[in-house]
C-alpha cells in the first residue's frame, strides 16, 4: 500500500495551518496582556476593599463589594446552591485557564510546521532556508510560553481568591443555618 499521497497531503495541510496558528498566537498575546491588566486592576480594588470584606465576613453581612465576584454573585443570588457558586467561580477562571494551557500547544504546533521545510532546506544544502525556518519555529514556541506565563500567575491567584470567597460563603451559610435552628 502506497501512503505517499496521504503523507504529501498531510504536509500541505500542515503548512496551511501555519497562518491561522500564528494569528491565534497573536490574539492570545493581546488577550494575555489585557488579562494581566485586568488582574492588576482587580488586585488593587481588592486590596482597597479588603478591610471592608473582612468586616462583612466577620459580622455576617453580605453586601456588594467591588473586586469580589463570587461574593457579589452570592449577594445577588442568596439562594444559589454551592454547586451554582462553584460553577460561577469556574466560569470566571475558564478563559484564563484555557489560554494558559493552549498557548504552549499552539507554540509547539507553530514550531513543528516550519521544521519540515527546514529539514528539506538542510537536505538541499540551503543554509538560509534552514535559518529562516528555525527562526520562525523558535519564535513561535517562545511566544506560546510567554503567553502561558502571563496568564498562569493571574489564573492561580484568582483561583485562590475564588476558593477563599467560597469558604467564606459556606461559613456565612453555616452560621445563618445555625441561627435559624
Amino acid at each position: 500500500m502506497n501512503i505517499q499521497p496521504i503523507e504529501s497531503m498531510m504536509a500541505k495541510v500542515s503548512t496551511l495551518l501555519m497562518t491561522p496558528v500564528i494569528l491565534v498566537i497573536v490574539l492570545l498575546l493581546i488577550y494575555a496582556v489585557f488579562s494581566l491588566g485586568r488582574f492588576l486592576s482587580q488586585y488593587i480594588v481588592r486590596k482597597k476593599n479588603a478591610l471592608t470584606y473582612v468586616k462583612q465576613v466577620a459580622h455576617q453581612q453580605s453586601q456588594y463589594l467591588s473586586g469580589y465576584p463570587i461574593h457579589n454573585y452570592f449577594v445577588a443570588n442568596p439562594k444559589a446552591s454551592e454547586d451554582e457558586l462553584e460553577v460561577f467561580a469556574l466560569k470566571k477562571l475558564e478563559t484564563l485557564r484555557i489560554v494558559t494551557r493552549i498557548a504552549p500547544m499552539l507554540g509547539l504546533i507553530a514550531t513543528m510546521i516550519p521544521m519540515g521545510p527546514a529539514l528539506q532546506a538542510m537536505a538541499d544544502g540551503n543554509i538560509q532556508g534552514i535559518s529562516e525556518n528555525l527562526i520562525i519555529a523558535f519564535a513561535a514556541v517562545i511566544w506560546g510560553l510567554t503567553i502561558s506565563t502571563l496568564t498562569f500567575w493571574p489564573a492561580s491567584v484568582k483561583k485562590r481568591w475564588c476558593a477563599q470567597e467560597l469558604i467564606n460563603i459556606r461559613k456565612f451559610r453555616d452560621e445563618h443555618a445555625g441561627a435559624l435552628r
